[in-house]
């Protein structure tokens, strides 16, 4: 029988979300893994590879780029999908692969270039952010034209974009 093996890192959930929404869309069956917990991973088990990490204040979660670049040669042998979750990605000029200044920064950063690419807004939880998180989001909210209200809780993320990526990669 063919396994996902679904990889993820996810600071305030969105990302889990978004990965949780396609895992649930997906015709075989399959395996949750948060990155940052693997220990080894024996990915002659799946036919498929899917991964989705999230952004916070400009960077990937330390873990990422290095577990990708320490399993590339296994990842490139399967069909595989790759995903990023940023709050930029919510004006529509940076949410695609191409215009993704985070995207651009794990191709310069990752030895492991993906079959299928997809970026999607996240969500901007100030209800989740210590006041310390608060400061410095509201910060670059403001320098980029976003939310500052730490009242609301705002999801950007676009679930048809989400539900299409998850469609093309059955299709893998």
């Amino acid at each position: 029988m063919s396994k996902v093996l679904i990889l993820f890192s996810s600071r305030d959930g969105q990302t889990l979300k978004i990965i949780k929404k396609i895992q649930s869309e997906l015709d075989q069956d399959s395996d949750l893994v948060n990155i940052n917990e693997a220990a080894t991973i024996d990915f002659t088990q799946y036919t498929k590879v899917l991964v989705g990490a999230s952004i916070r204040y400009g960077n990937f979660e330390s873990s990422v780029i290095p577990f990708l670049n320490k399993h590339k040669d296994e990842l490139h042998k399967k069909p595989n999908a790759f995903f990023v979750v940023c709050l930029t990605a919510r004006k529509p000029e940076k949410a695609s692969p191409a215009t993704s200044a985070y995207m651009m920064k794990f191709d310069r950063l990752c030895e492991w270039q993906p079959k299928m690419k997809g970026v999607f807004a996240g969500a901007l939880t100030y209800s989740k952010y210590n006041w310390w998180q608060t400061l410095i989001i509201q910060l670059i909210m403001k320098m980029t034209g976003g939310s500052t209200d730490k009242t609301k809780d705002l999801e950007f993320t676009d679930w048809q974009r989400v539900e299409t990526f998850g469609k093309d990669f059955n299709c893998l």
